[in-house]
């Protein structure tokens, strides 16, 4: 069944007897079946959030609808409450890239919570639906799963346009590239912050000794705990590589300049003693030699070019011409 409040939506199933069914709110206080129960709300926050003490113990109700949370694992009794990392549905005004999903797991019943609809759900749903999720640690293994196998290829992808970035230097736009190096960083650095807890919360769950994660399961969280640790090298190594590229920019952009000022000096070098020659030859006084003389412009001109090859075979000769 689903409730709607002010954009919160709050949704249950009950897997009992190899049957998955929608359990109606009124009922799940107070169901005591056997079956194994998946409570989630989505949108916690947004306008209020619903009251979960009836569902869960205070201390977890508190920590499951906290506005700011980071990947973590924490055992109490014979439950655990791990919050994880990963990419939304759709995307939203928050600063961090990544959205949260916040569960407290017991044997037969999981309580989930999450502020922005979290896109490796419906994955985790299709495996309720499926009645492949018999209880906690099953929960838990395909949601770590999910989350890993969807966020893996967008970490990938920072990658590949990094290397594109890099593949352009020679002959790209220095400046369009920069902006493209900085947003990729910024990427990377934002993945991380969340990507390498959620490898340490899935390492933590997987060594709570709870009879009711299974050797499989275990091997699912260790397995996304892996794929979280390879992603957060990667994106280590995709932030380190953006820091190289931005700075080979930047001494390409110096060497630019470089090369820009010298031929702009070099030509100054060139015009400054032909502009002393005519500006003294141009002087609007008695006794400049040869004023009268038809050759006296084509004599001039010729005495200007003989000194710029003298000052271009100087350049040439102290090897200047080929900076």
């Amino acid at each position: 069944m689903v409730a709607k409040a002010d954009s919160v939506s709050i949704r249950a199933w009950v897997l009992e007897n190899d049957v998955v069914a929608e359990l109606p709110l009124d009922e799940l206080a107070n169901y005591r079946g056997d079956g194994f129960v998946w409570l989630h709300v989505d949108g916690a926050g947004r306008n209020g959030s619903p009251d979960l003490s009836a569902f869960v113990p205070g201390h977890a109700a508190n920590a499951l609808l906290a506005s700011e949370t980071r990947p973590r694992c924490d055992e109490a009794d014979d439950a655990a409450l791990i919050n994880l990392r990963g990419t939304g549905r759709e995307a939203t005004i928050d600063t961090d890239r990544l959205v949260s999903i916040r569960v407290w797991v017991e044997a037969r019943r999981v309580t989930s919570v999450t502020r922005n609809t979290l896109g490796a759900l419906s994955k985790v749903e299709a495996a309720m639906r499926a009645g492949r999720l018999r209880d906690g640690g099953d929960f838990v293994s395909a949601l770590a799963q999910a989350i890993s196998i969807e966020l893996d290829p967008k970490v990938a992808a920072l990658g590949d346009r990094l290397d594109e970035c890099e593949g352009e230097i020679e002959n790209g736009d220095i400046y369009v590239l920069r902006r493209n190096i900085t947003a990729l960083r910024s990427q990377a650095i934002a993945f991380r912050r969340f990507v390498a807890p959620d490898r340490d919360a899935l390492s933590t769950m997987a060594q709570l000794e709870f009879g009711w994660i299974s050797k499989e399961d275990r091997m699912h969280l260790r397995e996304a705990a892996d794929r979280f640790a390879r992603m957060a090298e990667e994106l280590e190594a995709v932030r380190e590589r953006a820091a190289l590229l931005h700075e080979q920019l930047t001494d390409l952009r110096a060497e630019i300049v470089d090369r820009r000022s010298l031929a702009i000096a070099i030509v100054a070098f060139i015009f400054l003693p032909l502009t002393f020659i005519t500006g003294l030859l141009g002087m609007n006084v008695e006794g400049i030699p040869f004023a009268q003389k038809e050759w006296a412009f084509w004599g001039v001109l010729g005495f200007c070019l003989v000194v710029a090859l003298i000052v271009l075979g100087w350049f040439a000769l102290r090897r200047w011409l080929e900076d």
